[in-house]
């Protein structure tokens, strides 16, 4: 038995090897015209097929122009990646900020993976932003700290500029807006740089700082923990621990584990998705940092919250949003049934183009095999709950989500004022929590012009399709999501009442602008006569 089982798992790493091998050749070799033009002719016809507002912003008109000239400029044989920088520009103008066109990446056997696992490349180190037309190194979880508050100029033979004015044209926001651009392409730089170059051992980079330009060479190197030096006179005698130093010790544990997880720990960047403060000793002004809505459970974090605002009888609350792209409507809809001063409707029936949505999802064609099968065996009570769900009114498909019933505040809500705190990377659900603070005229709103729409956006659930001879793989909502208040011109974000745009020279000395404002005014009407 022993034997055969070794010899299934010598056939799997065989099939393995040989399907990545396969693979990588077919995103490298050159793909013929005919080919190409195809990929297109059938990205188009899954966007026709699936997205229920393709033309919202854009007319069948001009989208057609864009996929035909696409396919018309096509003349000669190119590999995925390059077909991947003529594709997303042409998605791009869609303008529906949750479609996105994944590069082609090269795979990896086991062993490859294994010792990728054990270095780290520097680059990826470097924290970017992009303010006033430049770009600059934010931070840097490396070792050389001198390159922080550098603006970078050349990527080897690119510049900057020609870098960020390809990189903009590859995604879009919701609309017209621009917002979302300039700061994701800043805060998401190595990403866009990965997919337009690929896998890189070195790169050369040139800075400029204090009037003075230097190139630094960026590698691929051991990480620290696999390059520590371990002296082998030192010898580490085991701290004995008394019966109740041990159990102390694993109650520490257990309340930092459950801190994290109500949280929301991000081990990558040491942060926590859900942070909350009160501004100052008397409680007057609480702070609620909100990095997205995705990551953990969510219910105890904003219960305990808002018990603590509701005991402290609070008067200010800051709500950031800032950086927040989004996440579950579960936890916006949980979270504002704290914020809503009256009865509401969290969410209107969403637009769709199929009976059976989740179904479509679900059988996309990277789905794998199992879950195929698996989502086979269920399929009939998929599809009688999605029939349930789906009606058909004007000549159009709406799934009702239980978002769209009517509901009361919580009884603990906060009644007093808010500011929320916006930018450009605010999208999707926290544009639309947005939308209902400032449609209800709830809050004050502090920043600029978030990247999602005001009125709804295509997400809820997402078909990913691998076209078939490049394997570029692209993400389409499946859903127009949106909440029961609208504005005219459609097409943007929620605009800030008050507009505050941070310097470089702010990100740099972490100076808060748009939160010391508030503070300002906080501190201006407490102190009014």
């Amino acid at each position: 038995m022993k034997n055969v089982m070794l010899f299934i798992s010598f056939l799997l790493l065989l099939a393995s090897c040989k399907s990545v091998k396969n693979y990588n050749a077919q995103i490298t070799n050159l793909h013929a015209v005919a080919d190409l033009q195809k990929d297109v002719d059938k990205l188009y016809s899954q966007l026709q097929k699936h997205h229920p507002r393709l033309y919202q912003y854009s007319s069948k008109e001009i989208l057609d122009f864009k996929f035909d000239s696409l396919k018309n400029a096509i003349t000669e044989p190119m590999d995925s990646r390059e077909f991947y920088k003529k594709l997303a520009p042409v998605v791009s103008y869609v303008k529906q900020g949750h479609i996105s066109v994944g590069s082609a990446n090269k795979r990896y056997t086991r062993k490859e993976s294994k010792k990728l696992k054990k270095q780290k490349f520097e680059f990826y180190d470097l924290d970017f932003d992009y303010q006033q037309s430049k770009l600059w190194v934010k931070g840097n979880k490396g070792k050389d700290s001198s390159i922080v508050g550098s603006e970078v100029v050349k990527i080897e033979n690119d510049s900057i500029s020609n870098l960020i004015r390809a990189y903009k044209n590859r995604f879009s926001s919701d609309g017209y807006n621009a917002t979302l651009h300039d700061r994701s392409v800043g805060r998401y730089f190595s990403s866009f740089y990965f997919k337009d170059k690929g896998f890189m051992d070195s790169l050369q980079i040139s800075f400029k700082k204090n009037d003075s330009i230097f190139t630094k060479t960026f590698k691929r190197i051991l990480k620290d923990d696999s390059t520590k030096k371990v002296d082998s006179n030192a010898v580490s005698k085991p701290i004995k621990l008394t019966k109740s130093e041990k159990k102390a010790s694993k109650l520490a544990i257990k309340q930092k584990r459950k801190f994290n997880k109500k949280h929301g720990f991000i081990a990558e960047t040491k942060n926590y998705t859900r942070n909350f403060r009160f501004m100052e000793a008397d409680s007057t002004v609480a702070y609620m940092n909100l990095r997205s809505f995705t990551n953990g459970p969510y219910r105890k974090f904003y219960r305990k919250s808002f018990q603590k605002l509701d005991s402290a009888k609070t008067k200010h609350l800051v709500l950031d949003l800032r950086n927040n792209g989004g996440g579950r409507i579960s936890e916006i809809n949980y979270l504002y049934s704290y914020l809503a001063t009256k009865e509401y409707q969290f969410l209107e029936d969403s637009e769709v183009n199929s009976r059976t949505p989740f179904l479509t999802a679900a059988m996309s064609n990277t789905t794998p095999n199992s879950l195929k099968a698996l989502s086979g065996m269920v399929s009939p009570l998929v599809v009688i709950h999605n029939l349930i769900k789906t009606k058909k009114r004007d000549g159009k498909l709406y799934y009702r989500f239980k978002y769209t019933k009517l509901k009361s505040p919580k009884p603990n809500h906060f009644t007093g004022d808010m500011y929320v705190l916006i930018n450009g990377n605010s999208f999707s659900a926290s544009s639309l929590i947005s939308t209902h603070l400032q449609a209800t005229k709830r809050a004050v709103f502090v920043g600029e012009e978030t990247g999602g729409a005001y009125n709804g956006t295509v997400s809820g659930i997402y078909k990913i399709y691998e076209l078939p001879n490049t394997k570029l793989k692209v993400r389409m909502g499946l859903m127009h999501v949106d909440a029961p208040y609208k504005q005219t011109p459609d097409g943007y974000g929620v605009k800030p009442d008050v507009t505050i745009l941070p310097t470089w020279e702010d990100v740099f000395l972490k100076k808060d602008v748009e939160l010391d404002w508030v503070l300002n005014s906080i501190n201006e009407k407490e102190n009014k006569p």
